[in-house]
């Protein structure tokens, strides 16, 4: 199967999941608005979330997958086996451990880290620990589910681990149409998710498992042990595990401060939701399906392959997410009325997330570059250059939203976000060039810099539709009328942008046919 086939079965399993993820943060919208509530449920769920990519993502699609690939290659099935139940044993452990002591500290842990700005409200802070401390056992059940999908991914399995998502939401839907029905309270409605959030955990921990099941391989639990492959999977996952969980870090500083503000922090999140879209479709399938690719090319010597992967995967990245960030940037107000104007969500809250999504719009391409990036570092068993990145990344988003906030509010926090993720990415680009990891290709560049000229002419097409349609684009134009208009305008946009691309030579037939049709290239000799 060739790259672009692998990337089009994750990312159309992750496009699955972000669409059922639109329609929760409708109803969402709907049922809570940007009150206390939603700032509450949100602030509560971000931290089980949090450690979720810390634990779990970051550090077992960064140490756990090249390993995994490496035991294949040496010891075949059997000794993949061993390895994985090893890893199982301790990582429950450790979860159990790291589980109990957070329930423990929970008090602590909202005061001081998760949302300082509640405790001078008793009620808002009192019902943030009670939700954090039910939604917090997510932790474990994703974190063994991350695991479990890393095994998957590496025995080229992806479809399971990418649809596994989609439950999160289905569950999350539920509960929201359940409490809409009945007529719930905002406290109500908030328990109902919190209570979903936990259901949903073990129902997508039993999903992969099945897919591994399917897969031809087992995994039984053995008591835990530091053993050899143990070891060297805790260095790797350490520092990837931070590295991992650069965004989410970053977004729970930026809520810790948007946490003084009502309403801030659901702010945020809705635009956050919008721009996940993009970033989970191409970033999300090019990070899990490069990672164990350039593994198994670099440990089969096949350096020319490795190298090709990686410049082919920039540019699948950037020929879909230049057009992404541009149509955010001028549509983002329009986006935002169609999918949340309506109950208790009113034209000054689209303001506010309109701008907060066009923001995250200038900083999509390098959240997405980052996905593709970094297995460049990793595949190589490299977690300590990508970590010292992040820490540069974290103490720029830092003084950035601290210095921001008080001047543009939450919007401030995204700018923070969007200029510690272009900073991130300059820095894995320029040292993977220095290292002669990745080639410079100036046919890939001038081919850049066409889909930025093609991007443009979408968006002065866009800006031009928007005047002419603007009476159905206006809050008080039906809804059906709004979601049609809007559906048009983005056909419209990626038509002009296809064309111009292809017409300009941003992009060609020939290119994205040999991607399809793309052949292993021969193992290096000697």
């Amino acid at each position: 199967m060739s790259l672009v086939k692998k990337f089009a079965t994750v990312g159309g399993a992750t496009l699955g999941s972000r669409i059922f993820g639109f329609a929760r943060e409708t109803l969402m919208a709907a049922a809570l608005g940007t009150g206390s509530m939603a700032d509450v449920f949100y602030a509560a769920f971000r931290f089980p979330n949090l450690f979720r990519r810390l634990f779990a993502e970051g550090a077992f699609n960064a140490a756990f997958v090249p390993l995994f690939a490496k035991e294949i290659e040496a010891n075949g099935t059997e000794g993949a086996k061993r390895f994985s139940e090893e890893v199982f044993g301790v990582l429950f452990s450790v979860l159990l451990l790291i589980t109990i002591v957070m329930e423990l500290c929970m008090p602590l842990l909202v005061r001081f880290i998760i949302a300082p700005g509640f405790a001078d409200d008793p009620d808002k802070f009192s019902i943030t620990i009670r939700m954090a401390a039910v939604m917090f056992p997510y932790l474990m059940c994703m974190s063994l589910t991350a695991m479990i999908s890393g095994m998957l991914n590496s025995l080229h399995h992806f479809f399971a681990a990418a649809v596994a998502p989609i439950f999160l939401n289905v569950v999350m839907i539920g509960a929201l149409l359940y409490a809409l029905y009945s007529g719930a309270e905002p406290l109500a409605t908030a328990w109902y998710l919190s209570w979903g959030v936990l259901a949903a955990g073990v129902l997508q921990l039993a999903v992969v498992y099945v897919g591994v099941l399917h897969a031809g391989m087992s995994i039984g639990f053995r008591f835990p042990r530091m053993t050899p492959n143990v070891k060297r999977l805790l260095v790797l996952a350490v520092p990837a595990a931070v590295t991992g969980g650069i965004t989410q870090i970053n977004q729970l500083i930026g809520q810790a401060i948007a946490s003084s503000r009502d309403g801030a922090i659901a702010a945020l999140q809705y635009a956050d939701r919008i721009y996940q879209l993009p970033l989970g479709v191409v970033g999300v399938a090019v990070g899990v399906v490069l990672l164990p690719e350039l593994a198994r090319a670099l440990k089969g010597g096949n350096l020319r392959e490795a190298g090709n992967l990686q410049n082919r995967s920039i540019e699948f990245v950037l020929f879909l997410t230049i057009p992404a960030a541009f149509a955010l940037w001028v549509l983002a107000d329009e986006i935002i009325r169609v999918l949340y104007e309506r109950g208790a969500f009113d034209q000054e809250n689209t303001a506010l997330v309109g701008s907060i999504l066009a923001i995250y719009g200038i900083g999509l391409p390098a959240f997405v570059l980052i996905k593709a990036l970094q297995p460049g570092f990793y595949a190589r068993e490299d977690t300590k250059t990508p970590m010292r990145f992040s820490a540069v990344a974290v103490g720029v988003n830092c003084a950035t939203a601290l210095t921001l906030f008080s001047y543009l509010g939450a919007p401030g926090i995204a700018v923070a976000e969007a200029t510690a993720g272009w900073i991130s990415t300059v820095l894995l680009f320029a040292t993977l060039l220095r290292r002669g990891h990745l080639a410079w290709e100036w046919a890939l560049a001038r081919r850049a810099a066409l889909l930025v000229v093609s991007a443009s002419v979408m968006s002065g097409v866009i800006v031009y539709l928007q005047h002419r349609w603007e009476p159905w684009l206006a809050s008080s134009a039906h809804l059906a009328t709004k979601v049609g208009t809007l559906g048009l305008l983005i056909a419209i946009s990626m038509i002009v942008y296809f064309a111009t691309a292809f017409l300009i030579g941003g992009a060609d037939l020939g290119m994205i046919r040999r991607n399809l049709n793309r052949k292993p290239a021969p193992k290096a000799e000697g």
